[in-house]
């Protein structure tokens, strides 16, 4: 193997600064004597042999003239003839290697990969050819065994750069922590190191937030070459084999570590700087860190590095490297690449930490801001589905929700915010907040929408959304809609067909100054509705309207498999339209709910006008017993009737107007009150004295759940009751 005359290695113990070939020991053997015995080399230093440089002739015995072509030996290297090749038969020396000719192309010379890994030691240029100044597969600068195909430490410093820049490339591409502390390992197993443990504090602390709990390492990751390769990687174990029962990787840390004030442990640490394990403080510190018997597995000398991780303000971890102890140790340039190494990786953990509170922060904002369950209510049955933008940034101005409304009906509200950023959240949330508010004051759908858009307004005059809002009433099987600027919802009947319904498009929340319109259409029983964002039907591969037909298609595909008279289930239909989107279509939010119409049947209804006199709680204990008597009720007659005649008592009592009475038979018993008197009833324990004020206690006490609502001609007081 050809020698290069320029040398990129570090002056050895006992070399002379001024020698011309570098770094290269002078021979003791190149004397003016040849057979004078060598002089022992220094200890510790495998001395070797002279080398001329390019243009030089070599002096000695054996040397080669230049131009003259040595025959190959048996090992593929010179012919071991006479006195002119070390380790012939009569023990002469002479160079190391022989030189090419000027003609003779240089094809040895090692070329560095970029974006990798570079080409370490340990490959044919760097290892003394077998039968040349020592044993085969020796070390060229320390003679010391190498395990075939095993990785040796680079001894350049050319070699040490393009390692730190892959390595720290190779972390920082990472965005979480896994990923990070993964890339940490990847790079360093089996270049740098034979094994890597990595400890990070339990719990990390974010941003500028200051730990109040003492300093607890956990082991995060550890990584090694595996125990057993096969012959043809010749990879055996990281670490020695003595004792046997702690000779494995895992078995080396505990994991969890406490570091205690004052300990050794904590001034490693403290002093921030990586150290080998030699020194007498990490030494110290080791057992605390790994437990006890540590010192069995740790490899001796400097081939082990600890190396604190420190974030931007504090020591958040620490890293352990380890080598095996057949080979050679850690070099003092190898605590600059520690050094490196552990500063990337704390600064790319400290990135990933605060970027997964930033997501974390922004997902439980979007999540709060959506309704957590549907509610159940009467006649109608929902399914709802929220897709964000994108994995990274799941926060958006997209919103659904589902609000039950007095009379047994129930408001569908479908919105989208303009962008999908956290102000676009917050806007949303405001918007759904006000959306709440005012369909518990049981506004027309067109009067919500219009007091939204002066809402909008006062957030700001570039406050921009869209917003469809609809009421179904089970009872007259009717739906009321009012849209602002939204696609159409699609109803799919029974039968299969699906039908774009046409509402009055109405201009967007925020413009200000825009009358709305509701229209009245048809919801009959069995029926779907389903309300969604633009982000389903809208994309930079096809327009709205194309979206919005083929959504209609896809619907009317998926009723097919059901059948004429089996809608499909409300769940696999939201996924079926879902898998209408492309690798393309995900643009933006999208948010879907979807609503089956059960209705109530007009045999499950019993209606009455009652007049504000006294005998009206009469009059309404006999039209319940009745009705409870056709439903085959009669065994809650007895509840049902007091509870009815407490409550239609305080009704008369203060209505100028006749009071309403409903019975509705589903999974419950609901029965309505309603009256002229917008002032809510509330619960209040009757002193002994009192006359009355026992009504609602009653109430409170037998029913299953109560409640009353306020309503723009008055307020509707009701109550439920378990039919078994």
């Amino acid at each position: 193997m050809t020698e290069h005359p320029i040398s990129y290695e570090r002056p050895e113990t006992g070399a002379d600064p001024a020698d011309p070939r570098g770094a290269l020991l002078r021979s003791p053997a190149h004397s003016s004597t040849p057979s004078s015995p060598p002089p022992p080399p220094h200890p510790g230093v495998n001395a070797l042999p002279a080398q001329a440089r390019t243009g030089e002739t070599p002096s000695g015995p054996g040397t080669t003239a230049p131009g003259t072509v040595t025959p190959p030996g048996p090992g593929g290297g010179p012919a071991a003839s006479g006195k002119g090749v070390k380790g012939g038969p009569d023990g002469g020396e002479g160079p190391e290697h022989s030189q090419p000719s000027a003609a003779e192309p240089d094809t040895h010379r090692p070329r560095p990969a970029p974006e990798s890994i570079p080409a370490q030691p340990g490959t044919e240029q760097h290892r003394l050819p077998a039968g040349q100044a020592g044993q085969p597969g020796q070390e060229r600068r320390t003679g010391q065994g190498l395990a075939p195909g095993r990785p040796t430490p680079m001894r350049r410093d050319g070699d040490r750069l393009r390692f730190v820049g892959a390595a720290t490339r190779r972390i920082a591409r990472g965005i979480d922590l896994d990923e990070i502390v993964m890339g940490l390992c990847r790079a360093t197993v089996p270049t740098f190191s034979d094994a890597i443990l990595v400890y990070l504090r339990d719990p990390l602390p974010v941003g500028d937030e200051r730990p109040v709990g003492p300093l607890v390492l956990r082991l995060r990751r550890t990584d090694r070459i595996p125990e057993e390769r096969d012959t043809e990687s010749g990879y055996a174990g990281v670490l020695q084999q003595e004792p046997p029962e702690a000779s494995g990787l895992d078995t080396i840390g505990t994991e969890l570590c406490e570091v205690r004030t004052g300990s050794a442990l904590a001034e490693v640490l403290r002093g921030v700087r990586p150290v080998f394990t030699d020194t007498p403080a990490a030494r110290a510190a080791l057992p605390e860190l790994l437990g006890d018997g540590s010192e069995f597995v740790v490899p001796g000398g400097q081939r082990a590095i600890l190396a604190p991780l420190r974030g931007r303000r504090r020591v958040i971890g620490a890293a352990l490297f380890l080598r095996r102890p057949e080979r050679i140790p850690f070099e003092a340039d190898d605590l600059l690449v520690a050094a490196q190494l552990a500063t990337h990786s704390a600064l790319g953990i400290d990135k990933a930490v605060l970027y997964g509170r930033e997501a974390y922060i922004a997902d439980e904002l979007q999540r709060t801001m959506l309704p957590e369950t549907l509610p159940r209510p009467t006649g109608v049955r929902l399914a709802s589905r929220y897709l964000p933008a994108a994995e990274t940034a799941r926060v958006g101005g997209d919103w659904y929700d589902a609000i039950p409304l007095p009379g047994s009906r129930v408001a569908l509200v479908v919105g989208d915010v303009m962008g999908h950023s956290m102000t676009s959240a917050a806007i949303m949330g405001q918007l759904r907040t006000t959306a709440q508010t005012l369909a518990g004051l049981d506004l027309p759908p067109q009067e919500v929408l219009h007091h939204l858009d002066e809402q909008a307004q006062r957030l700001g005059t570039d406050r921009m959304a869209t917003c469809l809002y609809a009421v179904y009433d089970p009872v007259s099987h009717r739906i009321t809609i009012a849209n602002a600027g939204h696609p159409p919802p699609v109803l799919l009947h029974l039968g299969g067909r699906a039908e774009v319904l046409r509402v009055p498009p109405g201009a967007p929340i925020g413009v200000g100054g825009v009358d709305f319109e509701a229209v009245e259409l048809d919801a009959p029983a069995g029926a779907t509705l389903l309300l969604y964002t633009d982000g389903l039907v809208e994309s930079r591969l096809r327009d709205v309207w194309t979206g919005i037909e083929q959504l209609r298609e896809k619907l009317a595909a998926t009723a097919q498999l059901t059948g004429p008279d089996h809608p499909p289930p409300l769940e696999a239909l939201c996924d079926e339209v879902l898998d209408m989107l492309g690798p393309g279509d995900r643009d933006d939010d999208i948010a879907l709910l979807a609503a089956r119409f059960d209705g109530i049947a007009p045999s499950d209804v019993a209606y009455w006008f009652l007049e504000p006199e006294d005998a009206a709680p009469g009059q309404a204990r006999r039209l319940v017993r009745r009705a409870l008597s056709r439903w085959g009720l009669e065994e809650l007659s007895d509840s049902v009737e007091l509870l009815v005649s407490e409550v239609v008592t305080n009704a008369v009592r203060y209505a100028s107007r006749p009071v309403t009475l409903r019975l509705l038979r589903t999974d419950v018993l609901r029965c309505e009150v309603g009256d002229d008197v917008p002032q809510l009833p509330r619960l209040r324990q009757a002193r002994a004295t009192d006359e009355g004020g026992r009504g609602l206690y009653l109430v409170n006490k037998l029913a299953r759940r109560w409640g009353a609502t306020r309503l723009s001609t008055g307020k509707v007081v009701w109550f439920e009751v378990n039919r078994t």
